[in-house]
């Protein structure tokens, strides 16, 4: 009772007035709900629900959300009912926890399905009230907390969705201290020898650090009273994860990493934040391209402040950002901030503007209905920095760093992008490929005869776009299928002296009898290859099957052997197509996925079945209705060719060592590409054989600790 003492105590600092009565009957009914139950690391389950309430009232939230965080998982793993909870907590709690409630309970084909959809629900419920994801945030800060009670492949698999969707989502709320948590344990999971190795390296140097930060302060603190600006000075280090994606984007090692330090000033307004700026710059050399003014355009998750680097004391390279009080609170919790309380319910219409990106988010995504394309789609609007630009009537849009104008096309209006020809930026033509910068003023030209094309999708970076412009493209895929597919089913019913007009009611039959929706459906699934012209002959005609074999029964009977016997050549493939293994299959090789890696296959007439990863964006690029279920057999012992690229110092002996990892690990190398760049740097690529995506990650770790390699990473075989 402790522990829910102190959360009471947590409640009442910041909210006097709170129901604390409600917060104990919802402890009392999920402690007796999870009665008998307990965690991997053998504590009661309760432990959990409890220290995620406590991290709800870290957020300073309100009763509501503490009551869902601690009823959150008797829906999914008691008896307990959402009708239970709202007659003894009210509706308002009872929707919190449905909210974040997984879908467990409903049937799914894959595990990818399943997260796809609940999420989706997640984000419908957080359109609807914020506190849903909220909420669900503070439940996974709380699971990772906890995550080294759990397998290694659980670990990895929860680290992945944490890095991948749940910190983007609490950077772009606006909670950095969650999302910086968030990070750092993902990455303790994820790479592990990565991250011993650079704890290490930053605890060396902790006191130097700790004392180089000591000294900048005093002497802000001094400039600033010199010039007549009230402030508050604090120095810090990066977080780990933020420090190795420096390191891997830079290509260097942690020593040369001089800007890992950042300091913050809070003021007490506007004025004095940009007296504050003029103050830092006149006192050290600012750093050219480094300030960003997001006070005057603010980020769309409320985020304001003054971001500069200069060349500090002892030369070092500092960041300094500079802000009110005001805006310190938001930075730090976010959206949390903007809580406010009117009958114990949040005023949202006030803030209808500060969550336009949540509605926009929705709007994007709501109707996609393949799930590795929705996860993919809702990761590319979570993610990265942004840039903003201006329309010519001044309308200011923020789009992803990298965008092009095709993006801002699409942002402007679905008909201007579906219609993009070209654009101006600041009066210039300029290339669909230009990448758009801070500032840039566009104007897009349209021509009603432009229409999307394949290589818009290696320009455009926003999820509208991609989606926009698969719609399009996966549209004429499917008129081109079902004219395919009429011009095959009409071929073969005239064999039989009937047409596909006259056989509507057999067809009918035949498409439910083939799981097909209706007989559109039925012929573009033949026209893609899905289903053969025979398959639907048999159905629409048994008494086919009863009469002497037809020429096109023939035929396709002899391409049927001619197919196994490929299949049998190449049987080491190791997949299972839809439950069968006699199945021609190749392998992308834009993605080259090994046994381990989730996968997906799309059949292509003609050729049999390509076998993409299901984060491989070229197959994300496919109609989904050519997707075929594919699955590794897991007796197979075939060797996968994978190409990994490893950037390190150009230095003697270093080559052999990399050839020695791999050796050590019973790893062939088929061939290797390496050469040195400028900067005293080699780029090495190596295609090698490997049984496994665990043998992969062997070699990758083996690899990493190298003594001069920067990073290591998977890439394309093409490449």
């Amino acid at each position: 009772m402790q522990q829910l003492d102190q959360l009471i105590s947590g409640l009442a600092a910041y909210h006097p007035g709170a129901d604390t009565e409600l917060v104990r009957r919802a402890y009392a009914f999920a402690a007796a709900a999870h009665e008998g139950q307990t965690r991997k690391s053998g504590d009661p389950y309760v432990t959990h629900p409890l220290a995620v309430a406590h991290v709800i009232t870290e957020l300073k939230l309100d009763v509501a959300s503490i009551c869902a965080g601690l009823l959150h998982d008797c829906v999914e793993d008691t008896t307990a009912t959402v009708e239970q909870l709202q007659s003894l907590f009210g509706k308002e709690v009872a929707f919190l926890v449905d909210g974040v409630t997984k879908l467990g309970k409903l049937p799914y084909s894959t595990r990818e399905e399943q997260q796809a959809e609940n999420f989706r629900k997640m984000l419908l419920a957080m359109a609807r009230d914020i506190r849903v994801i909220l909420v669900k945030l503070c439940d996974r800060l709380d699971n990772m907390r906890s995550l080294h009670h759990l397998p290694p492949e659980k670990q990895e698999r929860i680290a992945a969705e944490t890095l991948q969707i749940y910190a983007p989502l609490a950077n772009r709320l606006g909670i950095q201290w969650v999302k910086t948590e968030l990070e750092d344990l993902s990455f303790q999971y994820l790479h592990p020898g990565e991250y011993e190795q650079l704890s290490q390296e930053v605890a060396k140097s902790r006191a130097e650090r700790q004392e180089y930060i000591t000294h900048v302060e005093r002497l802000i603190e001094k400039e600033m009273a010199d010039n007549g600006v009230p402030c508050q000075v604090s120095g810090r280090a990066k977080h780990l994860w933020s420090i190795y994606q420096k390191m891997r984007r830079t290509e260097r090692p942690y020593e040369e990493i001089h800007d890992a330090i950042g300091f913050r000033v809070v003021t007490d307004n506007q004025m004095h934040c940009y007296q504050a700026l003029g103050v830092a710059h006149q006192t050290w050399t600012p750093i050219p391209g480094r300030f960003k003014d997001y006070i005057a355009l603010p980020k769309p998750n409320l985020y304001q402040s003054l971001h500069t680097a200069v060349i500090g004391p002892r030369g070092e390279r500092i960041e300094v950002q500079i802000r009110t009080m005001e805006m310190h609170m938001v930075a730090e919790s976010g959206i949390a901030a903007h809580w406010k309380y009117k009958e114990g319910k949040p005023v949202v219409a006030d803030d209808e503007k500060k969550f336009a990106w949540l509605r926009q988010l929705m709007e994007n995504h709501t109707e996609l209905r393949d799930p590795t394309e929705f996860l993919e789609s809702v990761k590319i609007d979570l993610f990265g920095d942004e840039v903003y630009v201006f329309t010519p009537q001044g309308d200011v849009k923020a789009l992803p760093k990298g965008s092009c104008p095709i993006d801002f096309a699409y942002a402007v209006h679905s008909n201007v992008g579906d219609h993009c020809s070209g654009a101006r930026v600041n009066g210039m033509i300029v290339p669909l490929r230009y990448q758009v910068r801070n500032g840039d003023t566009i104007e897009i030209i349209t021509s009603p005869n432009q229409k999307p094309n394949k290589d818009w999708l290696k320009l455009v970076k926003t999820a509208k776009a991609r989606t926009k412009i698969r719609y399009l493209l996966r549209t004429e895929q499917r008129d081109k299928a079902i004219a395919m597919g009429k011009d095959l089913l009409d071929k073969a019913f005239r064999k039989h002296n009937s047409t596909l007009s006259r056989a509507e009611k057999q067809l009918q039959a035949a498409a439910k009898e083939l799981k097909c929706v209706d007989i559109d459906e039925l012929i573009m699934q033949v026209g893609y290859g899905k289903v053969t012209a025979q398959q639907v002959l048999e159905k629409a005609l048994p008494e086919l099957s009863k009469a002497q074999p037809t020429a096109l029964e023939k035929s396709e009977s002899v391409l049927k052997n001619l197919l196994r016997k490929v299949t049998r050549r190449t049987s080491s493939s190791g997949i299972k197509v839809a439950g069968a293994d006699d199945i021609l299959v190749r392998f992308g090789r834009c993605c080259s996925p090994l046994p381990g890696d989730p996968i997906a296959g799309f059949i292509s007439r003609g050729r049999g079945v390509t076998v993409h990863r299901r984060d491989c964006e070229q197959g994300l690029d496919l109609d989904p209705d050519r997707r075929i279920e594919v699955e590794w057999d897991g007796s197979s012992t075939a060797q996968h060719e994978v190409a990994l690229q490893v950037l390190c110092a150009d230095k003697p002996g270093l080559l052999s060592h990399l050839s020695q990892a791999f050796t050590d690990h019973a790893v062939n190398i088929n061939q290797a590409h390496c050469r040195a760049t400028e900067d005293g740097r080699a780029v090495n690529t190596f295609h090698a054989s490997v049984k496994d995506l665990e043998q992969l990650k062997i070699v990758i770790r083996a690899l990493t600790r190298v003594k001069g390699v920067f990073s290591v990473a998977r890439v394309s075989a093409d490449g």
